[in-house]
């Protein structure tokens, strides 16, 4: 992957989960219900971790957060974003790996520890291809079903970005413009047909678009793309030229 692609990408996640109120409002809007509502209402504080392998750093990004139960348990929600355009099938055994790393930094600072925090691991993905793997462990395990009880099991949630109406994808417009253009990023040819909806939400939201028009545009529709936000009434702003 080339520079010219890894920075827009690279800037782009670093911003969308480098502000705690957005990161709170991702979780608590897609995040399962059950997992939810027993959030308290603290903006989440991000771990200063990454737990993915260097060599598939081309293909996710993660963040950690640690959050606060509303009965003052602590617990930490994993965030792996998946950049491939088709679902990774090992991504089970992936997320179990972070996991255990997770809680091996949690016991340097925690040696006495009784009990231990919950972790509860969190899929975006915005690739081209549905999202069509299973999101429970045990389903990628080769045993026989009454097994079951007796084999490590976790579940994880996963939000296929793709497979939401852009007017579902979230109710808060700050975000609803970032996820907008992960849903749009990786399909070919159509990043230009959210152009349009950017701008329209430009005119209700006051948020920098630079790192998600440096994310959308590539390099084969980057003049047409240039001209049309530098020309909008919306985007005077952007001046987002290197």
């Amino acid at each position: 992957m080339t520079d010219e692609i890894a920075q827009p990408r690279d800037r782009f996640l670093k911003e969308l989960l480098s502000h705690p109120e957005r990161a709170g409002v991702l979780l608590r809007e897609h995040l399962p219900d059950e997992v939810a509502r027993f959030l308290s209402a603290k903006p989440p504080e991000a771990v200063p971790s990454s737990f993915v392998d260097e060599q598939l750093k081309e293909h996710r990004s993660d963040r950690l957060f640690k959050m606060e139960t509303i009965d003052g348990r602590t617990a930490f929600l994993y965030v792996l974003i998946e950049h491939k355009s088709t679902p990774d099938g090992q991504i089970g055994l992936q997320l179990l790996r972070y996991m255990a790393e997770i809680l091996r930094e949690w016991e340097k600072s925690n040696p006495n520890w009784k009990r231990l925090p919950a972790i509860i691991p969190f899929v975006v993905y915005h690739g081209a291809k549905p999202w069509k793997i299973p999101n429970e462990f045990r389903r990628f395990i080769d045993a026989e079903e009454a097994w079951g009880p007796y084999l490590l099991n976790f579940r994880f949630p996963v939000v296929d970005l793709g497979g939401i109406p852009g007017s579902r994808l979230s109710e808060d417009l700050g975000l609803y413009v970032w996820l907008l253009a992960m849903k749009y990023a990786t399909k070919e040819k159509r990043q230009m047909e959210v152009r349009e909806l950017l701008t329209q939400a430009l005119r209700i939201v006051s948020e920098d678009l630079r790192p998600i028009v440096a994310y959308l545009v590539q390099p084969n529709n980057r003049r047409e793309y240039h001209e049309h936000v530098d020309t909008h009434p919306c985007c005077p702003q952007l001046t987002w030229r290197s």
